[in-house]
């Protein structure tokens, strides 16, 4: 074999939208195990500010795309203040998670985070009229289940944990996943009206802000007892950067692959997680925790199941917005395809599910 029939090899291996899908995904889900990791580290540094980790990414949001909208010299397509409930929530649903962190375990949080799947599936149901097939609800109810037994396997291996309390833990991700819920919710909404870049601007700009009006209440004496080293502005960096790629190439890969690569891709953070505690923390998961795994893997299956066809649906409805005789309704149509395509929070991805039903 030639170099050059090697190389021109290499290029139609990487041009496979599938292969770079793969890739991609597991970039994402790797991105999404760092944030974990990172709040685990500081955790277990005696490092307690939620909100200060996330207020960075709020700044890299605001300024990087937040340029971008300044570039442009557009007015925005939504109203300023319809962001400022999303950034609340949507800080909201960070502190709560990162927060639980100090309770429960890093492998425990990633598996639970995907609570945001029904709570979706109930408000896009509620108040966008999303209509669901009988697999996408049978789906959630394995994914659920698995759920149940996380908790169960945190109660179960409560006596060996070095936490102080795991099932507070394992509610504060429920309660912070069903924010992120809401804010993916609202995402879709103003998806219609607003396109990615000043959605992410917006978030960025009022996440910051309330994020450092929280800082300065709650947080203040935690950030002046931190002994700041290496060791804990690494993990701090780390988080940030984590973050702000996430957010930034998640609609990349829901544009080339769709929804379901997606929630399949980011499935495998989970199992990131059980090597990042087992090698690096040398700590047993329990037994339960496989079992659940393996239910929310297969819920997660069945639930993306024909997402394909029905990618190639909203595919062929967008192709359509390039034929300049559409009318003012067909384009409102195209928005609603696009609806769900953009996704703000790290761990709240899975939400995007419902785009597909």
């Amino acid at each position: 074999m030639t170099m050059e029939s090697a190389v021109s090899g290499l290029k139609k291996f990487f041009k496979n939208r599938m292969v770079v899908g793969i890739l991609l995904g597991q970039f994402l889900s790797l991105m999404i195990t760092s944030t974990g990791f990172s709040s685990s580290e500081l955790t277990r540094r005696g490092v307690n500010a939620p909100t200060s980790q996330s207020f960075a990414n709020y700044v890299l949001l605001a300024l990087v795309y937040g340029s971008v909208v300044l570039y442009r010299r557009k007015p925005l397509k939504a109203k300023w203040y319809y962001y400022i409930p999303l950034g609340l929530v949507d800080v909201e649903g960070n502190y709560l998670v990162v927060k639980a962190y100090q309770y429960t375990s890093l492998t425990s949080v990633t598996l639970l985070d995907c609570w945001s799947i029904p709570c979706v599936i109930i408000l896009t149901w509620l108040f966008l009229k999303t209509k669901y097939k009988f697999k996408k609800f049978a789906g959630v109810v394995l994914c659920v289940a698995g759920l149940v037994m996380v908790v169960f396997s945190d109660v179960h291996a409560n006596v060996r944990t070095a936490r102080s309390n795991p099932v507070k833990g394992d509610l504060l991700v429920i309660a912070g996943s069903t924010l992120y819920a809401f804010s993916n919710v609202s995402e879709e909404f103003l998806v219609k009206s607003a396109d990615p870049v000043e959605l992410m601007a917006m978030l960025g700009l009022f996440g910051a802000i309330i994020s450092a009006c929280q800082i300065s209440i709650l947080e203040r004496g935690e950030l002046r007892s931190i002994e700041w080293n290496v060791g804990a502005v690494l993990p701090f960096v780390g988080f940030a950067v984590a973050m702000f790629l996430f957010y930034s190439l998640v609609p990349v890969l829901l544009k080339m692959n769709g929804a379901a690569m997606l929630n399949l891709s980011l499935l495998t953070s989970d199992m990131w997680t059980v090597f990042i505690r087992i090698f690096a923390y040398h700590q047993r998961v329990d037994w339960l925790y496989f079992v659940a795994f393996g239910s929310v893997a297969i819920g997660l299956f069945i639930y993306s199941w024909g997402q394909k066809e029905e990618d190639k649906i909203y595919n062929a409805v967008a192709n359509e917005s390039t034929d300049p005789s559409k009318n003012g309704d067909e384009e409102a149509n195209i928005g609603d395809s696009e609806q769900g395509a953009v996704s703000i929070s790290p761990q709240k991805e899975t939400a995007l599910l419902n785009k597909g039903s």
